[in-house]
């Protein structure tokens, strides 16, 4: 038993050797393609998994009728979870066709990066705390962006400590500290966060969290320092966790928002491949930075009503 289970190991890293060797060639001209695939077929697996922990949860139910039903609802869950993890893979498709195929590998150089971040859609002078709301499906939102004085080093550059809240009818459900440092060009590089949701005070999840370096995790760029009308861009990478995307859509949009109305404003699309039905339009100012968000899912809309400066 032993000498057979060392050949079945034996003959599973020669095989793994074979793979690898087979498909570096391939990979080194489609990195884009095979990483989607990839991804599809982790979330295929991990639908898989969470199948039969449910049809095994449910073969503890002593009851018959509510046994099946449970397995039923499995089965139901199971084929939802597969429904996404394909719109997920043709997402990826997506972006791989207009980005290319080349590993996504930004070079992060620390002598390339300023001690302020003025880009004019994206400018953060510590101190100051944006402002906004709307309502939701969920209730009255209010957010808070506040620019803080705290930094944090990601890979060697030093990058400005953002605290963004959320409350809904009041009661905090998010609390995130991001992290931002621009390049000498203007490009705003986003590094990471620290996500918390919470319910009734309490945190119930870290999901989206991310630091650049961590995990194999690389930073995006949160805004271009000249952007352009069907520019494409990451804004964040972290496979699996966050991938968040962004294309331009309009240089020359008029915005009227509580705190004002404005002109020649940046329009963008942002989503993820992680949700591929949760797209929002953002509207950048020149001079203020974000002033407006759309969900065009529901058509809610969260509005810049104040600024405020130390």
């Amino acid at each position: 038993m032993k000498m057979f289970s060392t050949f079945c190991l034996i003959a599973m890293i020669a095989v793994t050797f074979c793979i690898v060797n087979n498909s570096a060639a391939e990979e080194a001209f489609q990195s884009c393609t095979i990483t989607a695939r990839n991804m599809l077929n982790s979330c295929t697996f991990e639908a898989s998994g969470d199948y039969w922990l449910s049809i095994a949860r449910c073969n503890n139910i002593p009851n018959a009728e509510k046994r099946t039903i449970c397995k039923s609802n499995a089965l139901k869950d199971w084929g939802s979870a597969f429904e996404e993890c394909n719109a997920q893979f043709e997402v990826r498709l997506e972006i791989c066709e207009v980005l290319g195929e080349n590993a996504y590998n930004p070079i992060i150089r620390p002598d390339d990066f300023v001690d302020v971040i003025d880009n004019p859609f994206f400018p953060l002078k510590p101190g100051t705390t944006f402002i906004y709301e709307g309502t939701t499906e969920a209730g009255l939102e209010h957010n808070e962006v506040r620019v803080t004085h705290r930094t944090r080093e990601i890979l060697g550059v030093t990058c400005v400590e953002v605290r963004d809240t959320v409350t809904v009818d009041g009661e905090l459900v998010e609390s995130t500290l991001d992290w931002y440092a621009q390049d000498k060009d203007g490009n705003v590089w986003y590094f990471g966060e620290n996500s918390k949701e919470l319910e009734d005070g309490l945190i119930v999840s870290l999901e989206g969290s991310w630091t650049a370096g961590v995990d194999r995790a690389k930073p995006g760029i949160i805004m271009k320092a000249h952007p352009q009308i069907g520019n494409l861009y990451r804004q964040e990478f972290s496979l699996g966790v966050a991938e968040d995307m962004a294309k331009v859509l309009s240089l020359n949009e008029s915005v009227t928002v509580p705190y004002g109305s404005f002109t020649r404003c940046l329009k963008t699309r942002e989503f993820t491949p992680l949700e591929p039905d949760a797209k929002e339009n953002k509207f950048y100012a020149p001079g203020i930075g974000n002033i407006k968000t759309v969900d065009l899912e529901t058509g809610d809309h969260i509005d810049l009503i104040d600024i405020i400066t130390e």
